[in-house]
């Protein structure tokens, strides 16, 4: 008979996994939305409105993935620095050294940039969305620095020297 783990650990330590865990997998999915919808990833090349729209969903995803790995490590934080604080104050000592790890600092700082990133998209979203953003631009404002041959000619060329023109007979630069 198989007896899970998680029946001898205490429940705000099961939760706390729980919910990193949980904001581990929804993160995942908001960065794989984010790549989808990415201007230079060829998925759904001609639909433009269709990448903004899932670029929001990465952000709303990412801002529910960050809320439970903020909520589940500043909560285990908290919980240490309770426990400490009560060990001291009644002068018992354990023999145990309690300090944040790296571990419980990553996840404050990934989950916080998860929320950030997510807050951010979602805002971008409505200045996109607002400025009709479409990837086929079109360029008739790169066609007035576009010269023709006679209107070249007409520009100021500097004198070359039979060097000069010898190298550049079949060039342009």
């Amino acid at each position: 008979m198989y007896t899970p783990i998680f029946l001898f650990l205490p429940v705000k330590l099961v939760a706390t996994r729980g919910l990193m865990i949980t904001a581990d997998i929804l993160a995942g999915f908001g960065f794989i939305f984010l790549l989808l919808g990415l201007d230079c990833v060829k998925f759904l090349t001609d639909e433009s409105h269709i990448k903004l729209k899932i670029c929001y969903v990465a952000g709303i995803t990412l801002i529910i993935g960050g809320v439970p790995g903020i909520i589940g490590s500043v909560w285990y934080a908290i919980d240490v620095y309770v426990e400490r604080s009560s060990l001291i104050i009644n002068n018992v000592f354990l023999g145990i050294q309690y300090k944040f790890g790296w571990s419980c600092w990553l996840g404050m700082i990934g989950s916080l940039g998860c929320f950030l990133c997510g807050a951010l998209l979602i805002s971008c979203h409505y200045f996109f969305k607002e400025a009709r953003y479409s990837r086929n631009h079109s360029y008739s404002s790169r066609k007035t620095y576009l010269r023709t041959r006679s209107q070249m000619s007409k520009a100021y060329s500097p004198p070359q020297t039979e060097t000069a023109k010898m190298y550049a007979v079949g060039t342009r630069v």
